[in-house]
């Protein structure tokens, strides 16, 4: 039976996975004109194929997500309520909080879901958004980290000026300016990606959607993807590094100067937070983009520490080491709840 041009017969091949632990991998696809192969959805292999396992990682990133949810959600309602914590740092603070809850919910949910299923199939148009919200979590969160660094410079560094060179318009012009460049990052990025043709197979190396392991398997050249990722990295990567090193080079120089150890005590208190945070950030991020797609054990690692750990981390860094936001915590436990008849 001859196919006519532009009729579309849509079709199921199942094809063993061979070597990927004998995983059976579902490939919907449409057979168009000249006999063309289109992958209509992805199979997410996931952390392991054994039940037990995968029973295991369930129960641990469920209570994972719950504390990494309740954390944020804590230190959000915290900074909001309390006006002690009424400042630019705090107002960054909040963001990041929500950023990591936003970031974490992308993921988690349909890792979860994938551990409790034989079958692990994603759509194109499911990928292809879980991807871009990646990208889009990922650069904003970049950019507030530079922004949350350069605070920290002026808080530091210019403390008589401090006031009015981080007003309230000022923070909310940076925050805006963070969010538009992760969201330009991240669109643009899906847009590219979204232009390849996939014939199969459609088996990703993951346990979620991300930009290199997708991008393994486009049957058309990858070149314009590879070259906008690495301009990405360098852009916001390198760019953002270079604004935290240099503001915090700056920090340290001026505590340096500082001859009471008190003052530098609580400079450094108060950075090292942030310099941890940022060290994680980017010792997983960098490793995982830069470095080229395998599925190896290694890039699953890093895959789970940044986009499941990492937004667990950040609330507990930032409530442990901050005695400013214990202390708002105990004020707000600490208030008898009002009955209202």
């Amino acid at each position: 039976m001859l196919l006519k041009a532009k009729e579309k017969v849509y079709c199921k091949l199942l094809f063993d996975a061979g070597k990927l632990e004998a995983l059976w991998g579902k490939l919907e696809c449409s057979v168009e004109a000249g006999n063309r192969t289109t992958v209509t959805a992805f199979v997410l292999l996931g952390l392991s194929n054994n039940p037990l396992i995968q029973g295991v990682l369930f129960v641990l990133f469920l209570v994972i997500y719950l504390l990494t949810l309740t954390g944020n959600l804590l230190v959000l309602l915290v900074i909001s309520t309390d006006s002690h914590l009424h400042s630019p740092m705090y107002f960054f603070l909040r963001h990041l909080s929500f950023l990591d809850a936003f970031y974490s919910s992308i993921i988690v949910p349909k890792l979860l879901e994938n551990l409790l299923s034989k079958k692990k199939p994603i759509s194109l148009l499911e990928c292809f958004a879980q991807i871009s919200l990646v990208i889009i979590s990922g650069a904003t969160e970049a950019c507030l980290l530079a922004v949350m660094a350069y605070d920290r410079f002026q808080a530091v560094c210019h403390p008589l000026l401090y006031t009015a060179a981080m007003n309230r318009k000022v923070c909310t012009g940076l925050v805006g300016a963070s969010w538009a460049i992760g969201m330009g990052t991240g669109l643009v990025n899906t847009i590219l990606l979204a232009q390849h043709h996939f014939c199969g197979p459609n088996l990703v190396h993951s346990f979620a959607c991300e930009l290199p392991p997708v991008l393994l398997l486009a049957c058309s050249d990858p070149y314009i993807s590879i070259a906008s990722i690495f301009t990405s990295m360098m852009v916001l990567g390198l760019g953002n590094l270079v604004l935290l090193l240099g503001s915090y080079t700056l920090i340290i120089t001026t505590a340096l100067g500082i001859n009471s150890a008190t003052g530098r005590n609580k400079i450094f208190s108060t950075c090292s937070s942030h310099i941890l945070v940022v060290t994680i950030f980017y010792g997983s991020g960098v490793f995982r983009y830069m470095t080229p797609a395998s599925g190896s054990a290694l890039e699953q690692v890093l895959s789970v520490q940044y986009s499941v750990v990492t937004p667990l981390l950040n609330p507990l860094i930032y409530s442990l080491k901050n005695q400013e936001v214990k202390a708002a915590l105990r004020r707000m436990l600490a208030r008898k709840p009002r009955l209202t008849f």
